[in-house]
């Protein structure tokens, strides 16, 4: 699994892996199951913030799920030590939506997440998700999906 040449294709790069902004880990590997904590979107460095439904639009949104996804793939690279064959399935992704009252696409939000997994990861992308509105967000960030990988031992 050549994750660096799929996301060259698609015209991405890895970022950098994001620091917790509190006190939790970003991974935690235990039978068989690596939890990758919540992850925000980032463009140029900064968090992408803002409410869907009130100041961002669906697009921009699903654009920031594909970011949280970009920051998920940075974890789980580093969790597994770059060896993407340790990876066997992506199991689950939950998205949390920062959502005006009125907005009900959040589903449509998180397909930005879930279509890079399977674009990145093929069939072992595909997952079962939640797809939630919320009120705020830390840092303001529209968006935060976390997740559940299978993998295989080190």
């Amino acid at each position: 699994m050549d994750i660096s040449a799929k996301l060259a294709d698609l015209g991405l790069e890895l970022p950098k892996p994001a620091a917790p902004v509190a006190a939790y880990v970003p991974a935690v590997e235990h039978g068989g199951l690596l939890y990758i904590s919540g992850q925000l979107p980032f463009r140029d460095g900064q968090v992408v913030m803002g409410r869907l439904g009130a100041d961002m639009d669906e697009a921009s949104g699903y654009d920031a799920a594909r970011r949280c996804a970009l920051m998920l793939v940075a974890q789980i690279g580093q969790a597994v030590g770059g060896d993407w064959s340790r990876v066997e399935k992506i199991v689950k992704l939950s998205a949390f939506v920062n959502s005006d009252p009125g907005f009900t696409a959040q589903p449509k939000v998180a397909n930005g997440a879930s279509e890079l997994m399977e674009q990145l990861f093929g069939e072992a992308g595909r997952h079962v998700r939640s797809a939630v509105g919320v009120s705020v967000l830390p840092l303001g960030a529209a968006v935060e999906v976390d997740a559940i990988v299978a993998v295989k031992p080190a």
